[in-house]
């Protein structure tokens, strides 16, 4: 097994104006990985503009042209934001970093996303905060691609994941589980494989005690692909949301999902989703610690397996 593959692309800090949804936030993760030794700057990999295809294997020609004119239409404003050249190319090429962390993953084991987590968009329109679903994208692609038929999304972020959940609603290949909070957007909620909603308050060992038990769900699944959209909102202090982890509990909740991926060989790839905590750092600690975490899990597991088959 190679090193873990991390995927980033300066161009995802996107001018969006004064709003709650931090694009600095990427960059500010990566110097925390590089400072820590996890990964160094020249090892991480840029994404490529999307062809259209790719985008196509999800979404609706009428919406992808209204999101290249960057025409302000029903399909583009539930996106709660502005639509510029510059934030539609993040976009885009947030979908292709997904989708390039998914090959990657077949080969290293894990691969970790600096950005993407898009859940909210749907086939034919955007969503809170989301123009493209770079998950749904990067499934399809690996379904295409003849690399896998089955994949699952483990989404835990505070908000569902609504538009993943409308995209493969009707697919008996792929899996979509989301952990949010109930009384919190979006409202109402579009049905997935299996959907956790938690009471407003809910803490760290109600929500770690029945992760544990419904991962057993995605386990018995057996996807040849997982994606995790490790949001970093359920956090305490987050504006979004109203539950109460604490940044040790979601650190617990990453090596559930990662450490039991990588136990089983099953390919990850690690995406943010939200975070909009009261203060940026707490926000980019709780995403470096999902890198940490993921970086280190696939390390120990490749270092095992080595082990293994050495002669004694």
């Amino acid at each position: 097994m190679t090193d873990v593959p991390v995927i980033h692309s300066p161009r995802y800090a996107c001018d969006i104006g004064p709003h709650v949804f931090p694009t600095a936030k990427y960059a500010l993760v990566l110097e925390r990985l590089v400072a820590a030794g996890l990964v160094r700057a020249e090892d991480v990999l840029a994404p490529e503009e999307p062809t259209r295809a790719l985008l196509e294997r999800v979404h609706t020609p009428e919406f992808l042209d209204d999101l290249d004119a960057l025409r302000w239409t029903p399909r583009t404003m539930p996106s709660e934001l502005p639509l510029t050249d510059e934030i539609a190319t993040a976009y885009r090429l947030a979908t292709s970093g997904t989708t390039l962390a998914a090959r990657l993953a077949f080969e290293s084991g894990t691969a970790v996303h600096v950005g993407g987590g898009f859940h909210h968009a749907y086939a034919d329109h955007a969503e809170g905060f989301c123009y493209l679903n770079d998950l749904a994208v990067a499934i399809r692609a690996m379904q295409g691609e003849g690399r896998i038929r089955r994949a699952a999304v483990v989404d835990l972020d505070v908000h569902q994941g609504n538009g993943t959940a409308g995209i493969f609603g009707r697919d008996p290949d792929v899996f979509t589980l989301s952990f949010h909070q109930e009384n919190n957007y979006p409202m109402p909620k579009t049905p997935g494989t299996l959907d956790v909603g938690f009471a407003d308050g809910a803490g760290d060992e109600e929500y770690l005690r029945k992760l544990e038990d419904v991962l057993s769900r995605v386990w018995d699944f057996a996807p040849e692909l997982l994606l995790y959209q490790a949001g970093a909102d359920p956090y305490a202090e987050d504006q979004l949301g109203g539950l109460r982890l604490t940044i040790a509990g979601l650190e617990r909740r990453d090596r559930a999902v990662l450490e039991g991926a990588a136990a089983r060989g099953i390919p990850a790839v690690v995406t943010f989703g939200g975070g909009y905590a009261r203060r940026l750092e707490d926000t980019v600690t709780i995403h470096a610690a999902t890198c940490r975490v993921a970086i280190e899990s696939r390390r120990r597991g490749a270092s095992a397996t080595r082990a293994h088959g050495a002669p004694a």
